[in-house]
């Protein structure tokens, strides 16, 4: 064997095992070394957020972590469990290392009969009992000063949201006095009793409250406000106002006056709120219930926002395959699945926000809001898209579908209001008589406290649907050892606390939360169903129109007979028309079958070629890189 080859056998075997000890020891060595390590995700979703940041910037007084996990190897944990263990108390160590001076970490295993079972109890933290029948710890406690929460325990479903769980805690714990949100609502927001007649029928236990109010609590102080009230309390920080269904004018007057004193205000109105008809099993498979809508007439007419109650927003980009009549799915206009596309990305509330869902909202329609006032679109649906009533809505899903077309550019579905208000009462709070005679009497006015603008510049947030913050609209409820979990598969819940921290003065948990949701839909391959399913439209249509025409010509022969005894008889020019319709109805659906056809091979088409790049993309390209590299240096090699 040529000296040379064996040189080179030799040192390129040498190189090789030398790469391999190099790569174990540099392995080696960052494991043990915490922290360090490249989050490639593309949602950096494993790097700690810049609201996490300022949290921990803004300490100035130690807080204690305690975390509870099993590690006892008489307890079969769960291989899922094992795991995001691992990845909690890699998190933690990172809210460690950010803030050393004032972040304290404690891991504890609590035994059957140990001091850190104790402390477990007295921290909230409960054992979950697993199949085996041993109890399993897995829970974390934050104390500062006088001050305590927990999280009884870390489900590993909700690993996405763990930065937010966390990063929630923490900031509770640092302030002594909640902001205090006022909620205003004509749906059952905040549960109802048992009713005697239910109590009759063994029912002892109303409806609980929406979980939307249980989750505002855990940051919240929460004061419910009734629809008859026409003042809001002095205390309130931030008014919730959830489907203003026949709101008086004394409590709009109210509401006015809270926003003139620098009050914040998010209101949820609603063309259609299904969750304010009782006895409907479904409501997105429509019903005999009545119309129900809601809205702020006289505020929204003194800032200048158009939203028309009576109108539900349809748009066939974003429709939504929900049940339909006999349980048949069928696609839905006017349940919009909405996208990161779909939301503002420059606004703080929005930035992050993923997937929505919203059935039967209204849209706010492009106007100019009132002077010293500016407007910004938080939510809004695509170009294709058109208004309908509210019955056609809920009974003609297809027909919307068929009939459709756009009558206008996007529409906002969700809005914010920036600047000085003026007062929607000019004359002054509803049955106390025109301004003019207060303005007679200088201290009259004085002592009336009535507010004709706002002294500062203020903010109120507006959403056109009110259902979508029920659980139904954004979370599945699940048994974990016995605890109930949520979690979510819409953000709608996100946003609404991203609107209430954002108003209530403290927005840097925004970011953590919003990265826990991230829809990534095919919007090529929608958008080819889309294009293809408009020829379906015309090609149904114009089978309708023929069915129609041909029944009418059909009618018209009939009538035309002077013998009414032979009118079930059909004549040749009859039977010549339905022949005709009939033949032109197998061509028609030949050429539909044909059409559908051609739509799924370039949607199978697609697919798979996404497949393909997704899967040996970057191995291909690995490959060609190193075969130019080896190209170029085997020219360099034979020049010389």
């Amino acid at each position: 064997m040529n000296s040379k080859k064996v040189e080179t056998f030799f040192f390129s075997t040498l190189g090789v095992i030398a790469a391999f000890a190099i790569l174990v020891a540099i392995n080696f060595i960052f494991s043990s070394v915490r922290g360090a390590r490249v989050d490639l995700t593309d949602d950096k979703i494993y790097t700690l957020s810049e609201g996490t940041r300022a949290i921990l910037k803004k300490l100035d007084t130690p807080v204690t972590i305690r975390y509870y996990f099993t590690q006892s190897d008489d307890v079969k944990v769960p291989p899922i469990i094992k795991n995001h263990a691992r990845r909690v108390e890699d998190l933690l160590h990172e809210y460690q290392t950010l803030a050393p001076k004032f972040i304290k970490l404690e891991k504890l295993d609590p035994q059957p009969d140990t001091d850190a079972e104790d402390s477990a109890n007295l921290d909230g933290i409960d054992g979950q009992m697993l199949q085996t029948g041993e109890r399993l710890f897995h829970g974390v406690s934050f104390t500062c000063l006088d001050q305590k929460e927990s999280i009884p325990f870390l489900a590993w479903d909700r690993e996405r949201l763990l930065e937010y769980d966390v990063s929630r805690a923490i900031s509770r714990v640092m302030v002594s006095k909640k902001p205090v949100i006022g909620v205003i609502s004509a749906l059952p927001i905040f549960g109802t009793p048992a009713t005697p007649q239910m109590m009759r029928m063994g029912q002892f236990q109303g409806a609980p409250a929406w979980m939307v109010i249980n989750e505002l609590k855990a940051d919240f102080e929460v004061k419910e406000i009734q629809m008859t009230e026409t003042e809001i309390p002095d205390d309130v920080d931030v008014l919730l106002v959830v489907h203003p269904k026949n709101i008086s004018e004394g409590l709009e007057y109210g509401i006015d006056q809270f926003v003139l004193g620098g009050g914040k205000l998010i209101a949820m109105v609603d063309p259609l709120s299904v969750m304010d008809q009782s006895g409907q099993q479904n409501p997105m498979m429509g019903g005999g219930q009545q119309q129900t809508s809601s809205s702020l007439d006289k505020l929204f007419a003194a800032w200048g926002v158009k939203f028309d109650k009576n109108k539900v927003i349809a748009d066939r980009t974003l429709r939504t395959r929900v049940g339909g009549p006999q349980g048949q799915p069928q696609e839905n206009p006017t349940v919009l699945s909405l996208t990161g596309d779909n939301v503002n990305t420059n606004d703080i509330s929005t930035a992050q926000i993923g997937n929505l869902l919203l059935a039967f909202a209204g849209a706010f329609t492009n106007a100019a809001p009132a002077e010293g006032l500016k407007q910004v679109s938080l939510v809004e649906s695509t170009p294709d898209n058109q208004l309908v009533d509210g019955f056609m809505a809920r009974m003609a899903a297809q027909s919307i579908m068929n009939d459709f077309k756009p009558n206008g550019g996007k529409r906002s579905l969700a809005i914010k209001l920036s600047g000085k208000f003026k007062t929607a009462f000019p004359d002054g709070k509803p049955g106390e008589g025109p301004a003019e005679e207060e303005k007679k009497d200088d201290e009259k006015k004085e002592n009336s406290g009535h507010l004709a603008e706002g002294t500062e510049e203020n903010h109120v947030i507006l959403v056109s649907d009110a259902d979508m913050i029920h659980e139904q609209f954004c979370v599945r409820v699940q048994q974990v050892f016995g605890a109930r979990f949520a979690t979510p598969f819409s953000a709608n819940l996100t946003l609404l606390q991203n609107f209430v921290e954002q108003m209530a003065g403290d927005s840097n948990l925004i970011n953590a939360r919003s990265r826990a949701i991230k829809a990534r839909p095919f919007t090529v391959i929608a958008k080819m169903r889309a294009e293809a399913e408009e020829g379906y439209r015309t090609k149904i249509k114009e089978l309708e129109s023929d069915l129609q025409e041909t029944q009418r010509r059909l009618n018209e022969l009939q009538r035309s007979k002077e013998d009414a005894n032979q009118k079930f008889i059909l004549s040749p020019e009859q039977k010549k028309e339905l022949e005709d319709f009939r033949q032109k109805q197998v061509d028609t659906n030949k050429k539909l079958k044909n059409l559908r056809k051609d739509l799924r091979k370039d949607i199978d088409f697609l697919e798979r070629w996404l497949g393909f790049l997704n899967i040996f993309g970057m191995p291909i390209i690995v490959i060609v890189i190193g075969l130019i590299t080896w190209l170029v240096k085997r020219a360099q090699t034979a020049a010389r």
